[in-house]
């Protein structure tokens, strides 16, 4: 058995980390941990349901609460992304800023506490690791690009459609702008910051020498942008739900090895 704060531990220590992101928290607390429900979203739903099957806690991957109020604290991750790129840091700031602003507009506006709410009426522990399972599925991809030769960007479609997650999604990854038989040249992994870079970020990267840019997903609006100005350079798209899953996936088996039994909801299995 364990207790809330050892899952929050076994999620920070996939990546080594010890201080908690912004984007993550224990929302209610337990013990006596013997069986948890996993999931990328927590709903009411999903709390009904860990009840109904006797699940000492729910464990989600996105923000919710107070995290959903705090995410766009974890953006600035992309300046130091951007940074390593090469991208002055003023240009930098300036388009995770716009970023940011976005994101606190629109959790402004959300009913950000009924879950939590719910899970305390319900009595159900409750916990959300959001950038350490992303930081840990980074890691993955960037092992599996560089574990190859790279010339082309079918070349890095190739490689990251080999990670079982993404080989078992239904969807596939995508170039959403330029071409797959381009070469790759100065690539980035943007990753792990809290979310996608949008049309700012991406265009930042290609304005200053980095000519493949790789985003987990991207709304249509930005990507609409991207199309409108016509920059040089390329845009693979890889999936939310295959690339969020290796993280959780790897939770999973952390809490397995401590003998709790974890009921997945939603989440892509790492073997078929």
């Amino acid at each position: 058995m364990i207790d809330t704060e050892e899952i929050m531990k076994c999620g920070l220590d996939l990546v080594n980390w010890k201080k908690l992101p912004p984007d993550s928290a224990i929302h209610v607390k337990g013990k006596n941990i013997k069986k948890v429900l996993l999931t990328v979203d927590v709903t009411i739903t999903e709390l009904i349901l860990a009840k109904n099957i006797q699940c000492d806690a729910v464990v989600g991957h996105h923000p919710l609460g107070i995290t959903a109020l705090n995410f766009h604290k974890v953006f600035d991750r992309h300046v130091d992304y951007m940074v390593e790129h090469k991208i002055p840091t003023s240009i930098a700031k300036n388009a995770v800023k716009k970023l940011k602003y976005k994101a606190e507009i629109r959790s402004h506006a959300s009913i950000y506490n009924d879950i939590v709410s719910a899970a305390r009426t319900l009595k159900m522990p409750l916990v959300n690791i959001h950038q350490p399972c992303d930081e840990y599925m980074r890691k993955v991809i960037l092992n599996k690009i560089n574990s190859r030769k790279i010339r082309y960007v079918s070349d890095i479609v190739k490689s990251i459609e080999e990670i079982p997650e993404f080989r078992n999604a239904d969807t596939k990854v995508q170039v959403r702008y330029g071409s797959s038989k381009n070469e790759v040249g100065h690539w980035s992994l943007v990753i792990a910051a809290g979310t996608n870079g949008g049309f700012p970020i991406a265009k930042a990267y290609f304005e200053h020498g980095v000519h493949t840019v790789i985003y987990l997903h991207i709304d249509y609006n930005d990507l609409t942008k991207i199309y409108e100005e016509k920059p040089k350079g390329n845009l693979i798209v890889l999936g939310h739900l295959a690339g969020d899953s290796i993280g959780l996936n790897a939770l999973a088996n952390t809490l397995e090895d401590k003998d709790i039994k974890v009921v997945k909801i939603g989440i892509i299995p790492s073997v078929k």
